[in-house]
């Protein structure tokens, strides 16, 4: 039996990876409009996958007889500064989103819920990748510094970031 305090809490991660998705379409909309094909698709997969996220909880929710809630979404922003900024804050989103995560396992260990802190392992392991690669992204842009051509080559490692993860998920 899952508790109406972790069924609240797995809503309220809901509603922050339904967020996390919509906010990276929106940069994955800004890099395009700035000519950064190689960023548009990272942040399209991004995207996707903080979807997946949110369906994997809405989906537990149902198989253990509670009710999952849709999230309304506020606007997100639409207009960030720079890519590196925005990947700036790509990274410290996923930090939020780990944090969250952390709390739900404290949550289901205090209640001794071993069904949902089972289910909550996998976003453990996930969390700790996504957070691995946004350094790696971090890393390259630090990597490559300020110039004129800082963005063609920016684009050009996020590509193949994007390009190795989806050979990795074997996407390609």
């Amino acid at each position: 039996m899952i508790s109406d305090q972790m069924v609240n809490a797995l809503n309220e991660q809901i509603a922050l990876e339904a967020h996390a998705s919509f906010l990276y379409l929106s940069m994955a909309s800004w890099c395009d409009k700035q000519g950064l094909e190689g960023c548009a698709q990272f942040m399209h997969r991004q995207s996707e996958e903080e979807k997946e996220h949110m369906m994997r909880i809405f989906h537990y929710l149902s198989e253990v007889d509670a009710h999952a809630l849709t999230p309304a979404i506020s606007q997100v922003p639409h207009e960030f500064e720079s890519v590196q900024s925005l990947m700036k804050e790509v990274y410290e989103h996923e930090q939020k989103v780990t944090a969250s995560i952390h709390k739900l396992v404290t949550l289901a260990d205090k209640e001794s819920d071993h069904n949902t802190r089972n289910f909550l392992q996998w976003y453990v392991v996930e969390q700790r990748e996504e957070e691995a690669l946004m350094r790696t992204v971090l890393d390259k842009i630090q990597l490559i510094g300020e110039g004129p051509m800082t963005l063609y080559y920016i684009d050009k490692e996020i590509a193949a970031i994007n390009k190795a993860a989806l050979a990795a998920e074997g996407g390609e």
